[in-house]
């Protein structure tokens, strides 16, 4: 049965998504079915941003929230399911834009499929954005996250970026409040629904992934989202690929190697990943020397 009221829900912190909303708002009413869009403003301090996307409460069947504190990614997008009205949730993120007309009608055709993954596509011009680390990466990896891709191992290829689920699900198994910084609340959810035997379906349905920010900008993303892996490695392992890589490598003097190879040369890699000519391959060893050495500071710390 086709879906016939939808609740969109967008978390946001100091991005414009008026454009993103005017989008989505436009196909559904095309569509001529029950919809609301709740964009969620999570403690933004950018008060030009938050006065440009009041916009949003201008319009018929959307809702623009500001809420007074950040209380981070995971509890906002729980606030975002108990605020929505369907029973049918589509999670977007604000960053993202709408590049194809037929985004929503392809989601509404699905039916009664408890948790569906859309994917993305990276968007704009790879002229312009050639010297962008986060560009560059995100284009690398696009290969690898198809719908036939994902379909092959489903739990582990969730992105809240673009998410359609039932508010029952998501209600019964809401995202971990624990996680407040960057990354991994949603590799967790995959986690927990495969626990629930919740199925999930992917589909080629990609929203376009359009912001890319400076590359400085990007490895301390980076580097917090590599925080937060370390945090809940217990929870998240099998879940992510940086994991399995580093669990399998069973020869201490290898580790302790690359340990030491970050200590002398990280700021070097650092340095030309913020630059203006990043190497994908440094940023791959960045990232793994980066994670190593926060196991090895925890083992010294609790020692």
């Amino acid at each position: 049965m086709a879906i016939k009221e939808l609740s969109i829900l967008i978390p946001t912190y100091n991005d414009r998504c008026v454009t993103l909303v005017s989008s989505l708002r436009q196909q559904a009413e095309a569509l001529g079915i029950v919809y609301e869009i709740l964009v969620a403003d999570d403690g933004s301090d950018d008060s030009a941003v938050i006065s440009y996307n009041e916009t949003i409460n201008q319009w018929e069947h959307c809702r623009y929230l500001v809420q007074p504190v950040n209380q981070g990614r995971a509890a906002i997008r729980n606030v975002l399911a108990r605020e929505a009205r369907f029973d049918t949730l589509l999670f977007l993120d604000s960053d993202t834009m709408i590049t194809n007309d037929r985004f929503l009608a392809r989601y509404l055709q699905i039916g009664a499929e408890p948790v569906v993954v859309g994917g993305i596509t990276i968007e704009g011009d790879p002229v312009i954005l050639r010297h962008n680390l986060r560009y560059r990466y995100e284009k690398a990896e696009e290969q690898h996250h198809t719908a036939a891709m994902r379909q092959h191992s489903p739990y582990q290829h969730i992105r809240t970026t673009n998410l359609l689920i039932c508010r029952e699900v998501m209600l019964q198994h809401p995202f971990d409040e624990r996680f407040r910084h960057y990354g991994y609340e949603d590799v967790l959810l995959g986690k927990v629904l495969r626990q629930a035997q919740v199925p999930i379906v992917h589909i080629d349905n990609p929203i376009g992934f359009c912001t890319f920010e400076s590359n400085p900008n990007f490895v301390a993303k980076t580097e917090e989202s590599l925080r937060t892996l370390h945090q809940f490695r217990a929870d998240l392992r099998g879940y992510s690929r940086l994991l399995t890589f580093v669990g399998g490598i069973h020869i201490p003097a290898i580790l302790a190697l690359i340990r030491l190879w970050h200590r002398l040369f990280g700021k070097a890699e650092k340095w030309n990943l913020c630059g203006p000519h990043p190497s994908l391959f440094i940023f791959k060893l960045y990232r793994l020397g980066y994670f190593l050495s926060l196991r090895q500071h925890n083992k010294k710390s609790a020692s």
